[in-house]
């Protein structure tokens, strides 16, 4: 067995808002996502907007062949190894036709759902309007097990679209139009 990564199993949903009793206003991290042209890599730079303070992660991420079940590794940074990925960030790639950013943008607020945590990604830029949840677990059991959220539209975790690296160039519009395939 590969140990040179861990699995994380994950269900994605998409959301219409911020579920009650999150606002906009609440404690939440700046998220800033780089991918790396042409592979499995992203640099994540992790902001407080309460501290001001900074974590960079240099991340491979990958799906692996069953459903929700990603394998990735991560190398924290320090400010000075971070400064030697800086060229990544805030690239300009051409993408879908037009000449894009590789960076997503997201505002992620945490929500308790019952037992569990939920990751809210509230994205910014080009993808407003885009809302996504996503639950993390220990076992396929557990996963499979859950029951979709009472605020959540639509289950995406297969859809490859909603993957951070497919949503580079993309626009909230190209969302609505992948939302309407169901």
């Amino acid at each position: 067995m590969d140990k040179t990564y861990n699995v994380e199993l994950r269900r994605v949903f998409l959301l219409e808002n911020l579920p009650e009793p999150l606002t906009r206003a609440s404690r939440h991290l700046q998220i800033f996502d780089n991918y790396i042209e042409n592979t499995r890599l992203r640099l994540r730079s992790i902001r407080s907007p309460e501290t001001k303070e900074w974590i960079w992660i240099l991340e491979q991420r990958f799906l692996l062949e069953d459903s929700g079940r990603w394998g990735i590794s991560k190398i924290h940074l320090d400010e000075n190894e971070h400064r030697a990925f800086e060229m990544f960030e805030g690239r300009e790639i051409n993408k879908n036709e037009k000449v894009q950013t590789n960076e997503i943008r997201k505002n992620r607020y945490f929500y308790q759902g019952g037992e569990r945590q939920i990751k809210i990604d509230l994205f910014l830029g080009e993808l407003w309007g885009l809302v996504t949840a996503q639950i993390n677990f220990q076992t396929a059991e557990e996963m499979s097990k859950l029951e979709t959220p009472p605020f959540a539209i639509l289950e995406v975790t297969d859809n490859e679209f909603f993957t951070g690296k497919n949503l580079v160039g993309k626009t909230f519009a190209d969302v609505q139009t992948e939302f309407l395939k169901y």
